[in-house]
């Protein structure tokens, strides 16, 4: 089903960018073009800046990970915190983000895709390889109430919904593509994204299927398959390995920063441009892209991001993919009133929004249930911490 919504999308654009398209189709629904615009790119631009956050996270830990990995257990040199290792990896994210726009980070892309087949690849390999754990189990995990676990399970869709992020770059990147009506840019873009998912269901079944085998409920709740890796096979596993399988990710995440920063960036720019009628100055646009690179910084670090918040940041981005299409396609068509088609298609995009709406608001039960506050609060206190000094009220509540 997502894939046909995704060729749906495809098939009715030809060389738009998201921002006036979706407007566009939209406005009839609602009550101006102005709202549009706003349910239009609020989901788009919410997941693009949480998707950075989540980048800095996994690339600021995993570049600890790699330090303490080539220092070895020998090491005297003093180690940076994490909240140090999450602002070098800003600073190299930002340095990298001032290539001006898609077409100018193809290679960057490339690269990016290339390591994440290695590191995929490379940990299903290694954990297999090292067979099963002791007392390994595969029974699920059961606890709180039957409430709690039914948030926690929708909560789970909006997890998955957030790791198929890339559903809103599809049309900004066909957009940097030539198109005429003899040639749509859809016949390209669509034969890329099959060979593109073809690569990616080759990466992650097998990365799935062979670290539920391995780890099964001892998969650490936070940090996945490459935390786990190092928990239970740091000893067994050479270091140059693990060494390499960390510099993929990190290289991963930064060029991945680029790709779903742009839409940000393009949107902030355009701003610029439309009001004061030139083009956005070089100065200025390295000045919007380090205060956005560093405002997620700030963020990664108070706000337990990859544990509680990606379910959120799912549900809320989940319109563009199951719903906005439909009722694209009710504009770009216009089938007969009551009408199968219409009905189906009418249908289909009430229902993805009601299913947004509801992993929604598991996202937020989750949140609050997992206690936000205090981890925000334990977060601000590392970010004092990171300048030298503590305020007393986090000394006198909080142990870190």
């Amino acid at each position: 089903m997502e894939m046909r919504i995704m060729r749906l999308i495809i098939l009715c654009v030809l060389g738009l960018g998201f921002k006036p398209l979706f407007s566009l189709l939209l406005s009839p629904f609602l009550a101006g073009e102005r709202l549009a615009n706003i349910l239009a790119a609020f989901p788009i631009i919410n997941l693009s800046a949480g998707t950075c956050v989540a980048l800095i996270v996994i690339g600021g830990s995993t570049s600890r990970m790699f330090y303490q990995t080539l220092c070895g257990a020998t090491c005297t040199s003093q180690p940076l915190t994490t909240v140090e290792w999450y602002l070098v990896f800003t600073c190299a994210a930002v340095l990298l983000s001032q290539l001006p726009n898609l077409n100018s980070i193809a290679g960057v892309s490339l690269v990016g895709s290339l390591t994440a087949v290695g590191y995929c690849t490379a940990i299903w390999v290694v954990s297999v390889s090292e067979g099963r754990l002791p007392n390994v189990s595969y029974n699920p995990v059961r606890s709180g109430s039957e409430i709690g676990r039914i948030f926690d399970v929708l909560n789970a869709l909006g997890i998955i919904a957030f790791a198929f992020r890339g559903h809103n770059l599809i049309l900004e990147i066909q957009a940097t593509m030539p198109s005429s009506e003899k040639h749509p840019s859809s016949v390209p873009m669509w034969r890329g994204l099959k060979v593109s998912y073809s690569i990616i269901a080759m990466c992650l079944f097998p990365l799935a299927i062979g670290g539920y085998w391995a780890y099964g409920h001892m998969i650490p709740a936070n940090g996945g398959m490459l935390t786990a890796l190092y928990a239970f096979h740091s000893r067994d596993v050479a270091r140059s390995v693990l060494g390499l399988i960390s510099l993929f990710v990190i290289v991963n995440a930064l060029s991945s920063f680029q790709i779903y920063g742009m839409p940000m960036f393009d949107d902030i720019e355009s701003k610029y441009t439309r009001r004061f009628k030139k083009p956005c100055p070089w100065w200025l646009r390295a000045i919007i892209r380090a205060v956005f690179g560093f405002m997620c910084f700030f963020i990664a670090v108070a706000v337990p991001f990859l544990g509680s918040v990606a379910g959120l940041i799912g549900g809320i981005s989940l319109p563009v993919t199951l719903a906005y299409p439909c009722f694209m396609w009710l504009k770009m068509k216009k089938p007969k009133i009551y009408s199968p088609k219409w009905w189906l298609n009418w249908g289909l995009g009430l229902l993805g929004m009601g299913l947004s709406g509801i992993l929604v608001a598991a996202g937020v039960y989750v949140v609050i249930d997992t206690g936000v506050q205090n981890q925000c609060e334990n977060k601000f206190m590392r970010i004092f911490e990171l300048f030298g000094e503590t305020p007393l009220i986090f000394k006198s509540t909080i142990n870190v």
